[in-house]
C-alpha cells in the first residue's frame, strides 16, 4: 500500500497533547501563540502521521468481538515481536521467554533500578538526558550522576569514556541508563562505541538498562546496534526495553516490552513490575503490536524512514546556512533535533526564556533544552509533514533568529 505523508491532519478534540495541551502545561507546553498564528507541534515526542493500516485493521477486527474480559497475550504476539527484532534489528535466537511487558519503557526502566540498586543509590546518565529519565531517577529515591557527552571537531556527540569511569569509581556506582539511539540529540552509537561503553560498565561491575524505542528510526540509512549483541556479557548484564509507539506512534495505547536474556535477572524485573499491580496489558494495545510488525508495518516504516530524513536534512541544511550563532548535529536515529544557542543568545543579549517566547508567540511549537540537561538549547520534533518543517523553519527565521526584536 502507498502512504501519504503529505496531508496535514487536524488533531484537535482528537486527544493530541501536542495541540490541545498548548497554552495549558506552563513550563512545559509551548504557550498559545499571537492571533493569526497556529502552532506547528514540535514538541512532544509523536508523529503528526497518520499510522499504518495494519494497526488500525487489527484494532477494529478485534473490537468487532464483543467481549473484552481478561487474557494472556497470545503467541501471535511474542512471534511478532521475534519476527520483527530479526528483521528490522539483526538479532537472531530470541525467544518468547526473554520477553517480558512493560506499560512503557520508563516504568520497565524504575523496575530494572530496583533490582540493581538500593534506594538513594546513584545512576549513571549520559547529558543531555531525556527527561523522562530524570524524572522517573530521582522520583523513585536515587541520585543521577552525568556523564556529559561531547562533540569532537566534527560537531559529532561522543561518549567520553575516561569520564564514565572516572565517575563510576569516584561514586561507586552499580547501574547506568543507556540510551540507543540517543534521545534529545539524535545520535546512533556505532558497534565500536557501544563496545567501548560497555567494557567500562564491565570492568566496574555496572548493570545496564538501555532504552532502545528508538531503534526503528534510523534516518539517512544510518544503522542501529542492538546494545545486548555487542558482546556476551552485555547480552547478560542488560535490560533492554522496546516498544511500537515511537516506531508507529501508538504512545496513547500504552505498552511496550523488555528484552532480558538473564533468567534470574528478567524474572526479578518482571516481578517488580507485577507486584506494581497497574502493570497489565491492554488487549488493543497487543493487537496493535501485532498490526504493526508485519509486513504492511514494515512496509509503512520504509516509505517513512525517506521522509523524515528529508526532514532533518533540510532542518540541518537551514540552520547551518541561516541562523548564524546556532549550531546543530544532524540527527543520526530519532526524529527529535536539539539545536545549540549559546552563541546566539550571548551575540544578540537574550536569555533562553526570552527566546522560546519569541518562537511560540509566532506559532514555532519547539521545546526547552533546559528539560534536557541542556540550558540553552532547543529540541525539535521534526516528524511532520515536510510542508510544516519548513513552515517552522521559515518562521524561525523570520520572527526569532534572524529578526529585529
Amino acid at each position: 500500500m502507498k502512504y501519504d505523508f503529505t496531508e496535514l491532519i487536524d488533531r484537535h478534540g482528537k486527544d493530541a497533547m501536542a495541540v490541545d495541551a498548548v497554552g495549558k502545561l506552563p513550563g512545559f507546553a509551548p504557550s498559545k501563540p499571537k492571533e493569526g498564528f497556529d502552532t506547528i507541534p514540535m514538541w512532544v515526542a509523536d508523529m503528526n502521521f497518520p499510522t499504518a493500516k495494519s494497526i488500525q485493521e487489527a484494532i477494529i477486527k478485534r473490537a468487532q468481538h464483543p467481549l473484552f474480559g481478561y487474557f494472556q497475550p497470545s503467541d501471535a504476539y511474542y512471534q511478532a515481536i521475534i519476527d520483527w527484532h530479526k528483521k528490522r534489528k539483526g538479532v537472531s535466537g530470541l525467544t518468547k521467554e526473554d520477553i517480558g511487558y512493560e506499560n512503557g519503557v520508563l516504568g520497565g526502566v524504575v523496575s530494572a533500578l530496583k533490582v540493581f540498586a538500593a534506594p538513594s543509590d546513584k545512576v549513571l546518565l549520559h547529558s543531555p538526558t531525556y527527561m523522562g529519565f530524570t524524572n522517573a531517577v530521582l522520583s523513585n529515591g536515587y541520585q543521577i550522576i552525568h556523564s556529559p557527552l561531547i562533540k569532537d571537531e566534527n560537531g559529532t556527540w561522543r561518549m567520553d569514556y575516561e569520564d564514565m569511569d572516572k565517575k563510576i569509581k569516584k561514586n561507586q556506582i552499580h547501574v547506568a541508563i543507556f540510551c540507543n539511539p540517543h534521545n534529545p540529540t539524535g545520535r546512533v552509537w556505532t558497534k565500536e562505541e557501544i563496545t567501548n561503553a560497555m567494557e567500562v560498565y564491565e570492568r566496574n561491575n555496572v548493570w545496564i538498562v538501555s532504552d532502545e524505542i528508538w531503534s526503528d528510526l534510523m534516518m539517512n540509512d544510518h544503522h542501529y546496534t542492538p546494545t545486548q549483541l555487542v558482546s556476551e556479557w552485555a547480552k547478560e548484564h542488560t535490560a533492554a526495553f522496546y516498544a511500537p509507539s515511537k516506531t508507529f506512534n501508538l504512545a496513547g495505547l500504552i505498552g511496550s516490552y523488555s528484552v532480558i536474556y538473564n533468567k534470574p535477572i528478567r524474572e526479578r524485573i518482571q516481578s517488580v513490575g507485577k507486584k506494581t499491580v497497574y502493570n497489565s496489558m491492554n488487549v488493543f494495545s497487543e493487537h496493535a503490536l501485532i498490526g504493526a510488525y508485519s509486513d504492511e508495518g514494515n512496509n509503512w516504516l520504509n516509505q517513512l524512514l525517506p521522509v523524515l530524513s528529508q526532514n532533518v536534512n533540510l532542518a540541518y541544511d537551514y540552520v547551518t546556512k541561516h541562523f548564524d550563532g546556532v549550531s546543530t548535529f544532524k540527527t543520526e536515529g530519532t526524529y527529535m533535533m536539539f539545536l545549540d544557542c549559546t552563541d546566539w543568545l550571548k551575540k544578540h543579549g537574550k536569555t533562553q526564556k526570552e527566546l522560546l517566547q519569541r518562537g511560540w508567540d509566532y506559532g514555532i511549537g519547539w521545546q526547552d533544552g533546559g528539560l534536557f540537561q541542556g540550558p540553552t538549547s532547543i529540541r525539535l520534533n521534526l516528524a511532520s509533514p515536510t510542508s510544516r518543517i519548513e513552515d517552522a523553519f521559515k518562521r524561525m527565521d523570520k520572527y526569532a533568529f534572524n529578526a529585529e526584536w
